[in-house]
């Protein structure tokens, strides 16, 4: 190729300090192949005008570009405090979801009463200070004791690793985003703290009443969705899913992160679905214009393990370089995708899907990589077939073709997929192909092949069944 092309893919998160068309732009040119709108903060009127700057963005460099909408899920945060609170080990203090800050008495945005059970841990301030529940003492109140000296602050987030929600996740604000969003173009939802594979399940059957085709991310970031057993129920439910290493290592211990990113990248290989690597993978990039040594191991881990997308938070929502952490993580990513192959499937991640389309994109894969041809093209419809061959991690481009323009902006985060609308057609794979020989996209060499991947009716869901090698001449 003579372009350079990175396949692990970046997802950039907009915030204060990218908030303009020409910031989004900037962004996208620099490398950013999909834009996270955060629902924990904002207004639906700024949402609108970012997602006409994505997709004007998009237009003018002719390239599609995934919005995905991060819902807030049930984020617990104490309220307003009257000034910050000194705790010492063996304190007893009161949650209450309906009072305001008075002597021991602490404001909480969530009404926990119904929800905890004596004995449970309840961890406040990113896990700085620590209590157990001792009682529920109203409808809206508990008792909590605390279990480490530390200081308390306003609307500090608290984190309950070991309460069950009951499948009670989507909050009534999430339910009003989740009706905005429905109405808008965007491409994925990201379901804040999942516990079980019914939560995607009830969000899917939500979306789909309201007639959305945006795809489900779940966002595994409490300890009880990485119970193995419920970790592959989880993947298998959604279409992708966001390692949340945030309030993972809070809930369940740091040293427990790199596990499970490793086990939910290799689960989401297995299936065919999206991954996503998040949370502070260049933190320091917020004050420094710089990485650090470990942030660039960071992400080209992600890389050699074979991630589908890279995601930047505060680097770009409110940092002081937002361009140049993209342009960081792309040169990471560029170096590392050409020097160290994608590790190889563990036996657990062998493709999970013996069917006729699974088959097909592996032979492909196979196929392309014996013969050095320059890319694989894929006809899809609704992007199924070019993200089954990416789940294969092939070394070179996946050229995909559909006529459908969600299909390409979702593929657009998706492992080495470069995507483009075109009508439905025979051959609409084969003079996509030729059309970007032309234009430089892939090498002007007599010699040059592809591997396509099709089916007999353009056009049709699963009904992929053919693969032809093709000379471009």
């Amino acid at each position: 190729m003579s372009t350079i092309f990175k396949r692990t893919k970046i997802l950039a998160t907009l915030g204060p300090v990218t908030n303009s068309y020409e910031a989004v732009e900037s962004l996208a040119k620099a490398g950013v192949n999909g834009f996270r709108l955060n629902f924990s903060h904002g207004t639906n009127e700024e949402r609108d005008q970012q997602i006409q700057w994505v997709r004007d963005a998009s237009k003018t460099m002719a390239r599609p570009v995934a919005i995905l909408q991060d819902l807030q899920g049930p984020k617990i945060r104490l309220g307003s405090l009257t000034e910050d609170v000194q705790v010492r080990a063996g304190d007893e203090l009161i949650l209450d979801n309906a009072a305001d800050h008075h002597d021991n008495v602490l404001p909480i945005q969530y009404n926990l009463a119904k929800k905890v059970q004596p004995g449970e841990p309840i961890y406040i301030f990113d896990g700085k200070v620590k209590t157990t529940v001792v009682e529920v003492t109203s409808e809206t109140a508990i008792k909590i004791r605390v279990e480490n000296d530390g200081t308390l602050m306003s609307r500090k987030g608290i984190n309950l690793p070991d309460t069950d929600f009951g499948g009670d996740i989507l909050t009534e604000k999430d339910i009003a985003d989740i009706h905005y969003g429905a109405d808008k173009d965007i491409d994925f939802v990201a379901l804040s703290f999942v516990q079980r594979a019914e939560d995607i399940t009830n969000l899917r059957e939500r979306l789909e009443a309201l007639g959305s085709t945006a795809r489900i991310i779940a966002k595994v970031e409490t300890k009880a969705a990485i119970v193995p057993e419920a970790l592959e129920e989880i993947v298998k439910a959604s279409d992708g899913v966001m390692v949340a290493r945030g309030d993972l290592a809070v809930e369940a211990g740091a040293e427990v992160v790199p596990i499970v990113q490793r086990r939910i990248i290799a689960l989401c290989r297995r299936y065919g679905k999206l991954s996503i690597v998040a949370t502070q993978m260049m933190a320091s990039m917020v004050d420094n214009p710089e990485p650090t040594r470990a942030e660039v191991s960071d992400v080209a881990s992600a890389v050699i393990l074979g991630a589908d997308a890279a995601m930047l938070s505060d680097e770009t929502a409110m940092g002081s370089y937002p361009i140049e952490t993209v342009q960081a993580m792309k040169r990471v990513i560029l170096y590392t995708q050409e020097h160290v192959p994608v590790e190889p499937m563990h036996e657990m991640s062998v493709a999970a899907d013996k069917t006729m389309q699974n088959a097909i994109c592996e032979s492909a894969v196979a196929l392309a990589e014996q013969l050095h041809v320059v890319a694989i093209v894929a006809e899809t419809k609704s992007g199924a077939t070019a993200a089954n061959i990416a789940s294969h991690r092939p070394n070179l481009p996946i050229i995909s073709v559909t006529s459908s323009p969600r299909a390409s902006q979702q593929l657009a985060l998706s492992y080495a997929n470069k995507s483009f609308v075109r009508p439905d057609g025979e051959r609409a794979g084969l003079e996509l192909a030729k059309e970007l020989k032309l234009s430089g996209f892939l090498n002007d060499d007599s010699e040059l092949s592809v591997v396509i991947v099709s089916g007999r009716q353009p056009g049709q869901i699963g009904a992929t069944d053919t693969i032809r090698v093709r000379m471009l001449k």
